[in-house]
């Protein structure tokens, strides 16, 4: 099986070169087909995140030039690209993957978020048909890895999510959050869970805007706070001390103009935006506004600093379980490839065996059933023990580096090359008499 993984994440691109990269829910399935689509790929995931845009492929021979894809998709120079994209091949594609969806990987180290985000990735990908059989092993796996390293471990017992780390800094901005009203521009998960923590910490009343009126409505319901229509978004924002947004807009929607227009109407009293949306809804610009905070994903980074040493043990302990999960799935695929040989190696002594009692039998003269049972006993034994060493050898080559070597060289041995081929074009039907 050859998997081929590439992507830019918040390690190794800022957010202007991810946004740049991120693709909006609506254009999912369209850059998925394209991709399943694409020279040498055979099925096709996508995971496109605040924090991460990665593209995973089962390809033919591992030949598929995933680079000049992105490239080609995003109309993107390889200068400005490259140095960000990491790529991944085979046993590290299962290794990264499995890290992924077990958030290890993550900004926050044992944030739940990213288990559904994958799994949202995979249902996309089988519903538009591009995960069938291999990937769907992978991905498979990779959910019962997550699950096994929230279970084994506390990795996750104090997990924070973005959404959390955001409330965190308004803290440090605002020192407490009583009484504060905070502005929600976008009535997504992520900004569900921004209202659920900053009512936790004695925020005053929400505000929540969204593009779809009834969804800011549903969302302003669920905690008692009053639902925006989005055409008046400006009007309005300046309510909000805290003003969360994640949108899926493609600009920015937040300017400099606005930020100077909602501090005059507030007569400068400071007022904090957290712009967990990527691409980024909070033009950089505004922070040059007096008594405007404006803090964007990348900046979160430094909140997240001060979990990191709780997590460290729990997160070597989840790490040795990657490892050795990754060893195991590896260990299956190489069983996986020899059983095509060793399926095509029975049917070929059988037929052997079938063809010789039937030239021989007549020569036998009748049988009583008892001498048909010895025949068919004592022709299986010998199959048997002609097929063990082989089998045994094949099912031992799985494991090692050698698997292929020896799975070759049993099917010269065999001729079951020569035996496919016949079968594939029908047989012996056009040979002359």
């Amino acid at each position: 099986m050859n998997f081929q993984l590439i992507g830019v994440n918040h390690n190794t691109a800022p957010v202007e070169v991810r946004e740049r990269l991120a693709i909006p829910e609506s254009r999912l399935a369209e850059a998925l087909k394209r991709l399943a689509e694409h020279p040498g790929v055979d099925e096709a995931l996508i995971l496109s995140t605040c924090n991460r845009v990665e593209l995973l492929a089962q390809t033919r021979n591992g030949s598929a030039d995933l680079r000049g894809f992105v490239r080609e998709y995003f109309h993107l120079d390889p200068t400005e690209l490259d140095p960000h994209l990491y790529e991944y091949r085979e046993r590290e594609a299962i290794r990264h993957l499995f890290r992924v969806t077990a958030s290890l990987d993550s900004m926050v180290v044992g944030e739940p978020q990213i288990l559904g985000q994958v799994k949202e990735a995979y249902a996309t990908a089988r519903a538009v048909g591009a995960i069938h059989s291999q990937l769907d092993l992978l991905l498979t796996r990779a959910f019962a890895v997550a699950k096994r390293v929230r279970t084994e471990t506390a990795v996750g017992s104090s997990a924070v999510s973005v959404a959390s780390v955001a409330v965190e800094l308004a803290k440090k901005i605002f020192g407490s959050l009583q009484g504060k009203n905070v502005y929600l521009v976008g009535a997504g998960k992520m900004s569900e869970l921004a209202a659920r923590h900053l009512l936790a910490h004695g925020a005053a009343s929400i505000f929540v805007a969204n593009r779809t009126y009834d969804r800011a409505i549903r969302l302003a319901q669920k905690f008692d706070g009053q639902a925006i229509e989005f055409s008046r978004l400006y009007e309005t924002c300046d309510r909000g001390d805290i003003v969360i947004t994640s949108t899926g807009s493609p600009h920015a929607i937040f300017r400099r103009e606005h930020g100077e227009m909602f501090m005059s109407r507030r007569k400068n009293r400071p007022m904090f935006f957290i712009d967990i949306a990527v691409p980024r809804d909070v033009d950089p610009a505004m922070n040059k506004v007096d008594g405007l905070f404006v803090y964007d994903i990348d900046d979160l980074q430094q909140a997240v600093a001060s979990h990191v040493a709780d997590r460290k043990k729990e997160a070597e302990r989840a790490e040795d379980i990657i490892n050795l999960e990754v060893e195991r799935f590896h260990a299956r695929l190489q069983t996986l490839d020899v059983v095509p040989t060793i399926v095509s190696l029975q049917d070929h002594l059988e037929t052997i065996r079938q063809a010789e009692i039937d030239r021989v039998r007549g020569r036998l003269g009748p049988l009583s059933p008892e001498q048909e049972i010895a025949i068919e006993a004592l022709t299986r034994g010998i199959v048997n023990k002609i097929m063990h060493t082989p089998i045994s050898t094949l099912k031992t080559a799985a494991r090692e580096s050698e698997a292929t070597t020896v799975v070759d060289l049993v099917r010269r041995l065999f001729n079951l090359q020569e035996k496919e081929k016949k079968a594939a074009s029908g047989g012996d039907s056009g040979a002359k008499n």
